[in-house]
């Protein structure tokens, strides 16, 4: 078990004894609690510690983070309900359902429960006022310019797109933003997908070693998600192939496995970073009353390559580094509100 992970496991022990109790908050101390899609993808685990980390800087508000084992909505949604019947002040939410969510956040609201969406877009009768998350889109556009830095402008040929969630917007945004990038700067090659790589691992991997042995002579596989990442590398190495291949996110697999070589390039959605702003503005909403801003905080991505993953490594190694690293960051986002919050309808 990774560092990263036990901590973030540590927190949501503390939770489980939280939500058993008749009244989890000590007498008059605001209480913040962030309900994640699972706590053991990559994404998850950071998104936790950097709520852990963006509450802390409020004292005086207590915090938690709970989430599934596995990606599971209705389990997803049970925790949810379980935190408003505890009375919380305030709940940040990360789902790849918001549907789901939609009736559970508009009650949770109409009684008092000041939420934030953090990734990704609350359904509109969700009642959610507002959201912190990355333009997926662009995203998308950045990544396949990683990929398309590394090809001749008159290359063609394939690029092989997958999906870990068909239909998510969040995940389809990203593609979207992947193929129009393509289409503009390199207008020659063909974009197939995307086909559904599953969100689970061995899944993923098995969709990939299938979709790279059907495509031996494409230019460039393609993810949108987590684990798409390392699979990527880890077929590309038993199968020898020569292509370049970019997904998402900042697994330790996948940062070594662009350290070695065996990966081309990732985009971070700076979870981290998300979820720090996000708990930073729900912790002093919680401790002073006010309703909360409405609208969406724009986070920007990173990309990772070669040239700059050392440096990523090292930010990665521990929740301390990554304080310190992101620190100003997450400061100067801060700062910027509420006069940088842009419309949430213009979210993507």
């Amino acid at each position: 078990m990774r560092p990263t992970r036990r901590r973030l496991l540590l927190g949501l022990a503390g939770l489980a004894a939280f939500t058993a109790c008749d009244d989890p908050r000590d007498e008059g101390t605001p209480t913040i609690a962030y309900v994640v899609p699972d706590t053991a993808s990559n994404f998850s685990v950071e998104m936790g510690l950097g709520y852990q980390a963006g509450a802390a800087r409020v004292a005086g508000v207590q915090s938690s983070v709970s989430g599934p084992e596995v990606v599971d909505g209705p389990r997803q949604v049970q925790q949810f309900q379980a935190l408003t019947d505890n009375r919380i002040d305030g709940i940040s939410v990360t789902t790849l359902s918001p549907e789901l969510f939609a009736r559970p956040m508009a009650e949770a609201a109409k009684a008092g429960v000041q939420l934030i969406a953090v990734g990704v877009r609350p359904a509109p009768a969700s009642g959610v006022p507002l959201l912190v998350s990355n333009d997926n889109y662009e995203l998308g556009r950045m990544l396949a310019d990683e990929i398309i830095r590394r090809l001749p402008t008159d290359t063609t040929g394939t690029v092989v797109l997958g999906t870990i969630a068909p239909g998510v917007p969040t995940m389809d945004f990203r593609t979207q933003g992947m193929r129009d990038r393509f289409t503009e700067k390199l207008p020659k090659i063909t974009v197939t997908g995307p086909y559904d790589t599953a969100q689970d691992v061995p899944a993923n991997r098995a969709a990939w070693a299938r979709l790279a042995t059907a495509n031996p002579d494409a230019l460039a596989f393609i993810g949108n998600g987590d684990p798409d990442a390392y699979n990527l590398a880890s077929v590309r190495t038993e199968l020898n192939g020569t292509w370049l291949s970019g997904a998402f996110d900042l697994d330790a697999q996948t940062l070594t496995a662009i350290r070695d070589g065996h990966l081309t390039a990732v985009v971070s959605p700076e979870h981290y970073l998300k979820s720090a702003v996000a708990a930073w503005i729900q912790a002093e909403h919680a401790l002073s009353g006010e309703s909360l801003p409405e609208g969406w905080v724009y986070i920007p991505g990173l990309p990772v390559s070669a040239e700059n993953v050392e440096s990523i490594i090292i930010r990665q190694a521990s929740a301390e580094a990554r304080a310190q690293q992101l620190g100003a960051q997450v400061e100067a986002i801060k700062a910027g509100l509420p006069a940088g919050i842009r419309p949430m309808t213009d979210a993507r």
